[in-house]
């Protein structure tokens, strides 16, 4: 009997062991003054270049606390079982089991290389029909030999998001981009009181788009990086490119489903209020919610954006050591800028305080 008793408790040890590993992998944000029924989004870093590691926690902070969104972040970690996060690694993400009940998922990974596994949850999300933003890398979500039910990982931001890699149309970090409402769009509830974005990454070639697409925003090139910066002169901004759009997508089953995509958001691209308020009001949007006439997108911790950039050192986020704890409530992070960062003094950072 003590035998039989002692296994029984091994087994629960063992399995709140496990949940207790899995809860450390991804980070969740309840939805403050909402129902059971509040809408669960998703939010997926792990890109080595535009800090989505920063961005998608600050983001979820925003649609937990002051829009009643359930939020769940998931991130990219370490080889094997390592315990920090590390943007760097293709094979690292976790957590996409938490796509089985999730109303929206919010994504800006850069060729990301899921496992079988993963692969399946990101799979039914699609054939469900259920819908997507992305932001920046988006556009070249996943890279690999696997599939999501026959769309091949490469093929997930042409099929999925309405554009694939093209090309940076602006010269990186040098020009920035501003974005220009398409005429007639005004009025759009993704638009509601979003008038003046402004991101220092550059703009993207998008050369894909068709007329089942309906682009809200166009992207000028900037002369430099400041927010004050007039659009260059002459070809580059004839035409504008697609910064943000809404797309129809075909999941591998045959269900339809909506997506929408904007090429802006780096890290330091979310200093711009109507750039966080874009994406919260197309999370309403796209969940069908009534969006607000100007939803509240201050930050709920001070955010400390490291500029974009590759890190190319070799131990950097093993040694870094950061956690999903590191970025819950009531707490701030603050990164270096990558080796070779221009000079940004448009963010909010810990000296300036």
């Amino acid at each position: 009997m003590k035998t039989v008793l002692f296994q029984i408790l091994f087994i629960c040890l063992l399995g709140l062991s496990s949940l207790t590993a899995a809860a450390q992998d991804t980070l969740e944000f309840a939805a403050q003054n909402a129902g059971d029924d509040a809408p669960h989004v998703v939010l997926i870093s792990g890109d080595e270049e535009y800090r989505t590691e920063e961005s998608m926690p600050m983001l979820a902070k925003i649609l937990s606390q002051k829009h009643g969104f359930h939020c769940t972040v998931l991130f990219a970690f370490g080889p094997g079982d390592a315990d920090y996060i590390d943007s760097n690694n293709q094979q690292g993400l976790r957590g996409l089991a938490a796509l089985e009940n999730a109303d929206l998922m919010i994504i800006g990974t850069r060729f990301r290389k899921p496992d079988k596994e993963g692969a399946a949850y990101i799979t039914a999300f699609l054939n469900a029909g259920k819908p997507i933003i992305g932001i920046r890398t988006s556009t070249h979500a996943f890279n690999g030999d696997g599939d999501f039910g026959g769309i091949r990982y490469g093929e997930f931001g042409r099929k999925i998001l309405g554009e694939q890699w093209v090309s940076h149309h602006g010269r990186h970090k040098k020009e920035g981009c501003r974005g220009v409402i398409v005429d007639g769009k005004a009025e759009h509830p993704i638009l509601n009181s979003v008038s003046d974005v402004f991101a220092p990454s550059d703009v993207y070639g998008v050369i894909h788009l068709t007329d089942d697409d309906e682009v809200l925003m166009r992207g000028a090139v900037t002369e430099t990086l400041d927010p004050a910066s007039p659009a260059v002169v002459g070809g580059k901004n004839d035409p504008m490119q697609a910064l943000a759009w809404i797309h129809p997508y075909v999941a591998p089953n045959g269900t339809d489903g909506k997506s929408f995509c904007t090429t802006a958001g780096a890290s330091v691209d979310f200093v711009s209020e109507d750039l966080r308020r874009m994406i919260v009001n197309a999370a309403y949007h796209l969940t069908g919610r009534d969006v607000p006439e100007k939803a509240d997108v201050d930050f709920v911790d001070p955010f400390y954006p490291s500029f974009y950039g590759f890190i190319r050192e070799k131990n950097y986020w093993k040694d870094a050591n950061l956690k999903p704890s590191d970025f819950a409530l009531g707490k701030s992070p603050h990164m270096p800028d990558p080796k070779g960062s221009p000079e940004w003094n448009f963010r909010p950072t810990p000296k300036s305080r």
